[in-house]
């Protein structure tokens, strides 16, 4: 009585939990990743130039919570305008200030330190210009402890940021490559070669209407997406909504045109092998060097860190297709999912609402891992100065930096190891989930 009870509160989440916790090593992994989340987040607050708070010529200011292009104009108590305040270019070190609180790290990844240029080590000899304009050994509070490049720019204030970059890529384009994957390997795992049947003539349009879409989406509308991604986030998102509307559109009216033509013949239905499209393509992809693959298509667009996600997201799919492909295949001839179709519910119901929610267990090892893939690529083509613009703080880039210098071994050290802390911390996580998801698949 006492095992059906405990059978009838049994928690598959609370399981899956339970078994993670026992493993000690990514139960810490866990926790440095929300520490390294809490980095990302707060980066502007935890590595800026700009003082938290200050206190100048009697008024109150919050520089580092202000945007880079405000500018504060200070009056005396007479109201006579005393200084001007252009907060993207002021040096808030040499300002007579009454009262400040300065960020952890006192410098922004793009400030370029004059006095400490030409590769400064971390024990080195540190020069800061004071109040008074004298040049003097750098106290504790504004010493570069992870060193400098050779523009005088700090290392330990370019890890703070390159994490949220980092972050951002792996959940960015994980989120990219998990939408395709999924959507994907469900239809072909659900469907197969001999599920769907369609009027050849409308499948032959379909196919048609997708060729032309794509062309004209993503052929015809390359620059325009490379410029939109150029411009904004928002831009390029908006032009690839565009090129989106135009394959659909494109499927729908030659779908349209399909039932114009009346011959008997091409009116018979016919099986859609759904199923072996995803799989070839998913094998043309694998057989492509996927690292080849995107250094040739950031060759051809414009260099934008929006460019990379989608194009590692866009590359990064097969993995999560295979396994939802997979999950599917077993799924659908569950008793579960044929109570589902007997009751006359559409495929589109019985795949989304009750088959893939049981099917995404594995899925999410798998999304966890390419996001490390993902983290790692993105560090690899920054490192051969093709990934990101030159503006823009990553780990990679940071690393290119140590290569122009191999003396400089900071710039090689520091994010190195942050590099191989992240994609392990991942790993771990991943294997550990693997393990409490699936017990079968326990080692």
């Amino acid at each position: 009585m006492s095992k059906q009870k405990n059978l009838e509160h049994f928690s598959f989440k609370k399981y899956a939990w339970n078994q993670f916790k026992k493993d000690k090593i990514a139960l810490i992994c866990l926790y440095l990743l929300l520490l390294l989340i809490i980095i990302a987040v707060f980066a502007p607050y935890i590595a800026n130039e700009r003082p938290l708070y200050a206190e100048y010529k009697g008024q109150t200011l919050y520089p580092a919570f202000a945007d880079a292009s405000r500018t504060d104009s200070i009056f005396n108590k007479e109201g006579k305008l005393e200084d001007v305040l252009q907060y993207d270019i002021t040096d808030w070190r040499t300002l007579d200030l009454q009262k400040v609180i300065w960020a952890p790290i006192p410098y922004s990844p793009g400030g370029m330190d004059r006095y400490n240029r030409d590769y400064v080590s971390p024990s080195g000899k540190q020069r800061f210009k004071n109040i008074e304009g004298e040049i003097i050994e750098a106290p504790d509070k504004f010493r570069h402890h992870l060193g400098t490049d050779a523009i005088g720019r700090d290392l330990a204030s370019g890890l703070i940021h390159g994490t949220r970059i980092s972050l951002m890529v792996g959940l960015v384009s994980m989120g990219i490559a998990s939408f395709i994957g999924i959507f994907l390997g469900a239809l072909a795992g659900f469907f197969g070669d001999n599920k769907l049947k369609m009027p050849r003539i409308k499948y032959y349009f379909t196919l048609i209407g997708l060729f032309f879409g794509f062309f004209y989406g993503f052929g015809q509308r390359k620059y325009a997406i490379s410029d939109g991604f150029s411009n904004s986030i928002m831009s390029g998102v908006y032009e690839l909504l565009i090129s989106t509307i135009v394959i659909i559109l494109s499927v729908i009216i030659f779908r349209q045109l399909s039932r114009l033509i009346k011959i008997n013949k091409l009116q018979k239905e016919t099986y859609v092998p759904i199923d072996t499209f995803v799989s070839r393509g998913i094998e043309l992809l694998n057989s492509i060097p996927r690292l080849i693959l995107i250094i040739t298509i950031t060759a051809v667009v414009e260099r934008s860190i929006w460019i990379v996600m989608i194009i590692i997201g866009v590359t990064g799919w097969t993995g999560i297709a295979r396994f939802t492909r997979a999950e599917l295949l077993r799924i659908r001839s569950l008793e579960f999912v044929q109570a589902a179709e007997s009751l006359g519910f559409s495929s589109v119901r019985t795949i989304f609402k009750h088959a893939l929610p049981n099917a995404l267990a594995p899925v999410f090892v798998s999304i966890a891992f390419g996001i490390a893939s993902a983290i790692l690529i993105e560090s690899g083509l920054s490192f051969l100065g093709i990934g990101v613009p030159d503006d823009v703080v990553t780990w990679g880039s940071l690393l290119n930096l140590g290569r122009q210098n191999l003396e400089a071994w900071w710039l090689i050290i520091y994010p190195g190891i942050a590099i191989f802390l992240t994609i392990t911390i991942y790993n771990m996580i991943a294997e550990a989930s693997r393990d409490a998801l699936d017990p079968r698949l326990k080692s």
